[in-house]
């Protein structure tokens, strides 16, 4: 038989595409030649293919060797297919048999020495594999990555000599294991001093998945509450946390499998650029929005950020999805994360303070506030001030504030109550949804309609106010949205008003 193929996966965003390795050996001058659009990692695969069929013990075919890498039109890079190419050729060639390959699928680069070396991206490998009902071989080292899913029968090899004795049965592979998963400890919301209003407002975008903004002068705890926010989510699900851990695996910073469930808390310097935060590069990768998903993602000095930074954010947050496009190719990102950024209320950071100590002129403050639009304003649900605490409120032998445990708690049991009702958090009713469950009588309805004109709200905003008071019910355990949960919820615009921030 002068024709083999075998099984592997390409990479293509958080997808991973099925690819046929195809390996025909023909007479002629002793030749290789990859086809299929590899790039030039690929490529370069046939050097190393040979040094480690060779050390391997096998002979490499002094024949004319053409492999093709199918789908033509799909990109093809990295080292992952110089597994499936060398038993490919060794197949082809006789020396190991054809039928067990049809039951696996294989990735993995090779050294010189024939040893497999791990390769990123393999966690949606793996995802793909169960779903086409087949076995996967990765080398050792991304053995605990591939266990993440219960999902896919899953093995693990140290060299290319292994896995051709296992197809030649005689011997079999251990079965990838995941690793125990550990709990990071991070910040507790007990050691939060006062700030009653701030701590509510965690609470409430923890438990519906609101977006937040925080306003307050330089050192009033806004940076100390966003980074409480991840520990008053609800545990992530199983499949939550593998579309999280799947954008971990393709974005080239590596997965951590001992701490694959926690949510993720990004928080990018103010200088990033647009890119940085939707992802690009000529070979697309997720970015921070992404990377944040199912997280939280953190945005401190928000008017410090370039004006196109923060508009790029708008797509995400209304869709949950990131396309990023290119000249040669483009890729589709999960980003549902919770956004809270965090701000001065003018350029010296004291406009409102008692101490009177502000300077900055009513233009100044003005041109402040504009560097963020109205439009992006609109996508955030809660709007609040976070006062400067006066020192006997700061002491460190006064009493804790409750801890984010008790919070959570609290928490888990809102967003199971709308995930049973609407199958989503409230922050992502649709307008089907919203009219179902988020219903006033008509005193409460007259008073939002009172509170639009008011405050010159856009429709936008007032389809969020109803979903924040969902949410308020929620946590009362209200089946119904009161006068008090709607006039709560309204509070929170106030500051993303016309006529306030």
């Amino acid at each position: 038989m002068n024709l083999a193929l075998v099984h592997g996966r390409a990479r293509s965003g958080v997808r991973a595409p099925a690819v046929r390795v195809e390996v025909h050996l023909a007479g002629g001058l002793p030749a290789m030649s990859i086809v299929g659009l590899p790039e030039a990692a690929v490529r370069e695969s046939k050097d190393r293919v040979r040094a480690a069929i060779q050390c391997a013990q096998f002979e490499f075919p002094a024949r004319r060797i053409t492999v093709n890498l199918a789908p033509a039109d799909l990109p093809k890079d990295g080292g992952r297919f110089d597994l499936p190419i060398a038993l490919g050729i060794l197949a082809a060639s006789g020396q190991i048999p054809l039928e067990p390959l049809n039951d696996y699928e294989f990735l993995g680069e090779l050294g010189l020495t024939g040893e497999l070396r791990a390769v990123d991206g393999v966690l949606p490998a793996a995802l793909a594999a169960a779903e086409a009902g087949r076995r996967l071989l990765v080398p050792a080292g991304n053995g605990a990555e591939v266990a993440l899913s219960s999902r896919v029968e899953a093995y693990t090899a140290r060299t290319l000599l292994e896995v051709c004795a296992l197809l030649q049965g005689r011997k079999s592979l251990p079965a990838a294991i995941a690793v125990p998963t550990r709990r990071r400890p991070g910040p507790d919301l007990c050691e939060v001093r006062g700030q009653a209003q701030a701590r509510r407002a965690l609470e409430v975008a923890a438990a519906g998945g609101h977006h937040l903004l925080l306003v307050g002068p330089p050192g009033c705890g806004k940076t100390l509450l966003a980074s409480r926010l991840p520990g008053l989510l609800p545990q992530a699900s199983e499949d939550e946390a593998l579309e999280a851990a799947a954008i971990a695996s393709v974005s080239g910073r590596g997965l951590d499998p001992a701490h694959w469930r926690q949510r993720r808390f990004r928080a990018p310097h103010h200088t990033a650029s647009a890119v940085a935060l939707i992802g690009g590069g000529a070979e697309p990768r997720p970015g921070e929005v992404s990377l944040a998903h199912e997280g939280v993602l953190f945005l401190d000095e928000l008017p410090e950020w370039s004006r196109q930074a923060l508009e790029v954010l708008r797509e995400p947050l209304e869709s949950g999805v990131v396309t990023v496009s290119r000249a040669a190719r483009s890729a589709e990102f999960p980003a549902r994360f919770q956004l809270v950024a965090a701000m001065n209320p003018c350029p010296c950071g004291w406009a409102g303070d008692t101490s009177g100590r502000c300077r900055c002129s009513p233009d100044a403050i003005r041109r402040y506030r504009g560097r963020i639009s109205g439009p992006l304003m609109d996508r955030i649900d809660l709007h609040v001030h976070v006062p400067r605490l006066p020192p006997s409120q700061l002491r460190p032998d006064g009493p804790p504030g409750e801890s984010s445990a008790a919070v959570q708690a609290r928490v888990a049991v809102a967003r199971t109550r709308q995930l049973e009702r609407s199958g989503t958090p409230n922050a992502r009713l649709g307008e089907a949804q919203m009219r179902a469950c988020c219903r006033l009588d008509n005193g409460d309805q007259a008073l939002l309609e009172r509170a639009a004109e008011s405050l010159r709200l856009s429709a936008r905003s007032m389809h969020r106010i109803l979903r924040v008071a969902r949410t308020i019910a929620d946590l009362a355990g209200s089946a119904d949205i009161a006068t008090a949960h709607l006039t709560e919820a309204i509070g929170y615009r106030r500051m993303g008003s016309a006529d306030g921030l």
